[in-house]
């Protein structure tokens, strides 16, 4: 029966659906061309590359994954990781990496991360195995997007998951294949106030259902888990029962997004200097409200216990369960928050993917020339392509009950990361840097986290979690290169005086009135 609380869900539903598709269109001649399409013609002012970053950023794996699985264990510790996220992933990027990146990407006249390594380091084959890494990983990391919203669909609207996947993969594909990267821009703007309007009403309402949040905490304290630990009240202390474990999902989550290239490829499209720092701002701000927002709502969890079953439905059943007594309004609020969570990462993830895979793999390796209208033809083509692969993945997923796939989520960080993070930002800053030691990154994190997936009983009881092996080779590489830079051969000094030559130009600025040089004669 259609009743009055599902007729307001689903206009909520149509409502969002409706806005999405028609700022494609509206944006598609921004689109004409690969620097339109891919980068906006790196026009992008401060408000809109913000709130991409941050939508980019975080997705329904956080809300309702993340959230739920990791304020289970640590308890309200887990707001720790919603604070790393802000400050250690969004406002020390945006400080170390912001400016540096928009200056040399365009420089160079780079439109990719791997276009960026193949130019900084002079090295076409650098520039193909960055876009094969990012062709590997980013695929299963794209399928993980659509697990966060299974249980929330069938809770709201009572629809079978594939439904779900459907509808989100049509409507990604229809407004970033029509307005690119401009348009994928202004509804992340529009689905980060979403985002934080949502955030804000669950948490108000939690803490309500809880009596307060002195009351919340405080029952929080009285619970116990021998499994975790003998200590009592440790679910409402500062660092919770594990505080290493902590400190390694702050790492990936947080320094994670210094090497993945749909976060950096952010800060090629942003237009100006007080344009960054204004963006800095804004990307803070609205990662403490949206990622320490998730975790506080997670940390909430165990006093839901009675109606939750790990067991039989797992973590990603938490935060759904803690949501389905909301009133019929603020469920369908949360539904397009999480919705427009996922889309906004989707549309990131397979604008980088097609892009990727086109400028730096086909391009000049697979079709030796390809005009502007062939290279745009082609993104979109493999945007529909990425698009499928990952719905398809996705299905197999839910209805074989195939849990490794949904685990790749911290692989795919883990290996991206890890290959990234250390190359470009000593890129960026470094003139020794050679390319023994990107190869050498490269190489080291794929492989372990390849490793991870299919001998992670042999690894060190520490490393047997993704998500430790992920912040291990982030780690690793901040040394990786360095070390194996200074022990290789130097890269050729006028190749690197060339790249860093964008950041000692000359400026002349004109003077109403000069005084001389001469002293003036008493």
């Amino acid at each position: 029966m259609f009743t009055n609380q599902m007729f307001i869900k689903v206009a909520l539903l149509l409502a969002f659906f409706a806005v999405t598709i028609f700022i494609g269109f509206y944006f598609r001649k921004r689109a004409s061309d690969v620097s339109g399409f891919v980068l906006a013609g790196r026009s992008v002012g401060p408000w809109l590359t913000a709130f991409a970053y941050g939508t980019t950023y975080f997705s329904a794996v956080v809300f309702v994954g993340y959230a739920g699985q990791f304020g289970w264990r640590f308890g309200i510790a887990a707001v720790w990781i919603g604070l790393g996220n802000a400050f250690i992933g969004s406002l020390l990027p945006w400080v170390i990496l912001g400016r540096r990146t928009r200056i040399m990407t365009h420089h160079l006249n780079s439109a990719t991360m791997p276009e960026f390594f193949g130019s900084r380091f002079g090295s076409n084959a650098l520039k193909i195995g960055a876009s094969i890494i990012i062709f590997i990983f980013l695929i299963p990391y794209t399928a993980s997007l659509y697990n966060g919203l299974s249980r929330l669909f069938s809770m709201a609207y009572g629809i079978d998951f594939t439904f779900c996947i459907a509808a989100m993969a049509i409507l990604t594909g229809i407004y970033v294949i029509a307005g690119g990267y401009f348009a994928t821009a202004v509804n992340d703007f529009i689905q980060g106030i979403i985002m934080l309007v949502g955030i804000v009403a669950v948490i108000a309402t939690v803490l309500n259902d809880n009596g307060g949040f002195m009351t919340a905490l405080n029952s929080l304290a009285k619970i116990q888990d021998p499994a975790t630990s003998s200590a009592s009240g440790i679910f409402a202390s500062f660092f919770g029962p594990d505080p290493l474990s902590l400190l390694s999902v702050v790492l990936l989550t947080s320094l994670g997004t210094w090497g993945l290239p749909q976060m950096i490829q952010k800060f090629y499209s942003i237009h100006s200097e007080s344009a960054i720092f204004k963006g800095t701002v804004i990307s803070t701000i609205f990662a403490v409200v949206i990622a320490g927002g998730s975790y506080f709502i997670g940390s909430f969890g165990r006093l839901y216990a009675g109606t939750v079953n790990i067991k039989a439905n797992g973590f990603d059943s938490i935060i759904p369960t803690m949501l389905s007594s909301f009133p019929a309004l603020l469920i369908g609020i949360v539904v397009i928050l999480v919705l427009s969570a996922s889309i906004s990462t989707l549309s990131a993830l397979v604008m980088t993917s097609a892009s990727t895979f086109t400028l730096d793999f086909l391009k000049g390796n697979i079709f030796k020339k390809m005009d502007d209208k062939q290279q745009l033809f082609s993104i979109r083509l493999l945007i529909v392509v990425f698009i499928l692969i990952s719905s398809i993945i996705a299905i197999i997923q839910y209805k074989g009950s195939i849990s490794f796939i949904a685990q790749l989520m911290g692989i795919s960080w883990g290996a991206l990361a890890g290959s990234f993070l250390a190359p470009f930002l000593y890129g960026l800053y470094w003139k020794r840097v050679s390319t023994t030691s990107v190869w050498c990154c490269f190489v080291f994190s794929t492989a372990l986290m390849i490793l991870n997936i299919f001998f992670r009983s042999s690894f060190p009881a520490l490393l047997q979690s993704p998500i430790n092996a992920g912040a291990f080779t982030m780690l690793a590489g901040l040394v990786i290169v360095p070390v194996v830079s200074l022990l290789t051969e130097a890269p050729s000094k006028a190749s690197v005086e060339s790249c860093f030559s964008c950041y000692e130009e000359t400026v002349s600025v004109k003077v109403r009135e000069g005084l001389g040089d001469e002293e003036g004669k008493a």
